[in-house]
């Protein structure tokens, strides 16, 4: 494994001399908009190993994504290559459908330390809620960033992640289609976390786990999501969705296709850079 092959995949050339916030925000920044966020393995009938050189290679070397325990634990590795105070932490999940968060822990998010100021890093998320800047790790501050506003609440060593909303755009429906639901308001919890550091090997059965277990999200969908300079990118499913931020004040636009077997290969390839070996099935 090599620094600088990562770097040329998430096509970064700065200099890289400090291990600082700029550094870590740009490093950041390239890795979101160049590695997607998918479980495509699992739709092609590929195992997924919580390896990091089988993640390299993957996703440095066959230009792939990866879901949040692959392409966080890439970073992981990046960041500590280059001299980052840096550990691994693991989060429940926020399940709106269930209104509560999940039971056991499903999510894998790093803590970097950089002049004694701890920030919250994560390049798993993936879609809407996927942050784009580190995070500082204070209570109740609201922090704007591109796809809207985070903020962390402290709670008896418990910290809660949640995003302000915004309104949705969608040109070809009518806003019968879309009622507007306020009773939900425009905060959207994301999950919930403590500060106990983890090994990658307390996610080796959470990453077995998810790969057959039928009711969790990834089973049911195929999903495939990229950050780009303006928004976000999803393919889930055939259903292509294309998210510009604040195209107006406090408004996204989004843009909803339904593709064909043929176009969702081609649009993997196209937008997402992906070229898979092996038959999906979405």
């Amino acid at each position: 494994m090599n620094i600088q092959e990562y770097f040329g995949r998430v096509s970064y050339n700065k200099p890289h001399k400090d291990a600082d916030l700029q550094t870590l925000t740009a490093i950041f920044q390239h890795h979101i908009q160049s590695i997607p966020f998918e479980n495509l393995s699992m739709h092609c009938g590929e195992p997924i190993e919580l390896e990091l050189q089988a993640i390299y290679n993957k996703i440095v070397r066959k230009k792939r994504g990866g879901w949040c325990l692959e392409t966080n634990y890439l970073l992981f590795w990046a960041l500590q290559e280059l001299g980052y105070d840096i550990c691994i932490l693991g989060a429940n999940s926020y399940e709106p459908a269930e209104k509560g968060y999940t039971a056991q822990i499903n999510h894998i998010l790093l803590k970097v330390v950089i002049k004694g100021e701890p920030y919250i890093v994560d390049a798993g998320f993936g879609g809407a809620y996927q942050m784009w800047q580190p995070l500082m790790l204070i209570s109740g501050k609201d922090q704007p960033q591109a796809p809207g506003i985070f903020r962390f609440m402290e709670d008896n060593g418990t910290w809660y992640l949640e995003k302000v909303k915004r309104k949705h755009y969608i040109p070809e429906h009518s806003k019968n289609d879309f009622p507007d639901t306020p009773e939900l308001g425009n905060i959207r919890k994301i999950h919930k976390f403590t500060l106990e550091p983890r090994h990658i090997d307390d996610f080796q059965e959470l990453n077995a786990y998810l790969q057959v277990s039928p009711d969790n999200i990834l089973r049911k969908k195929s999903i495939c999501s990229l950050q780009t300079t303006s928004g976000v990118l999803a393919l889930v499913g055939w259903t292509l969705t294309e998210m510009k931020y604040n195209y107006t004040e406090d408004m996204d636009l989004v843009n909803i296709k339904t593709l064909t077997d043929e176009e969702v290969e081609k649009t993997l390839r196209d937008k997402f850079s992906i070229e898979l070996e092996n038959k999906l099935v979405p």
